[in-house]
């Protein structure tokens, strides 16, 4: 029997592997945070099938999504990646990656763990939301304005409300699996 999915994954082999492995599942690791806030911020503006067609490249390109390193790139180092075809050059997100890596350790150091300081906007547990489909969930939320504008605030760049609110979503912060998913009930 087929399993039901959400219908923004259904035919793509790539999509339908993120969303049963990946979408909604709570992250509680700084490292994967950082990976998936990265992935978020080149996504702006584009879809995300792209950027997880290119995931590997960036991982690859990124040093591991390695913070710590991304925060010394140099222009040498930005240079390289802005020849690299296997990620999406665009100059803003590259130096923006740089950025966040230095803003991120800095909420590390402030609060302890990057995890801390982003689950605490929700109370350490998801929200369940109960979309019978996948285009009622909204782009942004009051909470995803609040986070935004906090991260802005710390330095942070190419962090939008809509932005946030898929890192949101990607990091299980908000289950927003439709409820007739296969996935809603296991997260």
């Amino acid at each position: 029997m087929e399993k039901h999915r959400c219908g923004w994954c259904v035919g793509d082999p790539i999509y339908e592997a993120y969303h049963d492995n990946e979408w909604g599942v709570p992250v509680y690791d700084d490292d994967t945070l950082f990976e998936f806030l990265i992935l978020e911020t080149f996504q702006a503006g584009l879809s995300w099938i792209t950027v997880l067609k290119k995931r590997d490249n960036f991982r690859k390109a990124f040093d591991g999504f390695d913070y710590k390193k991304i925060a010394q790139y140099g222009q040498d180092k930005i240079d390289e990646l802005l020849q690299d075809a296997g990620i999406i050059r665009n100059k803003l997100k590259v130096r923006a990656t740089v950025t966040n890596a230095q803003a991120f350790m800095k909420i590390q150091e402030e609060f302890g763990s990057f995890s801390k300081y982003i689950w605490d906007f929700v109370d350490g547990k998801p929200i369940i939301n109960t979309w019978k489909n996948y285009k009622d969930a909204p782009a942004t939320t009051t909470l995803s304005d609040t986070i935004s504008k906090d991260l802005k605030k710390r330095g942070f760049k190419f962090v939008g409300s809509t932005v946030i609110y898929a890192h949101m979503q990607a990091t299980g912060m908000v289950n927003d699996h439709e409820v007739s998913c296969f996935r809603y009930g296991e997260i």
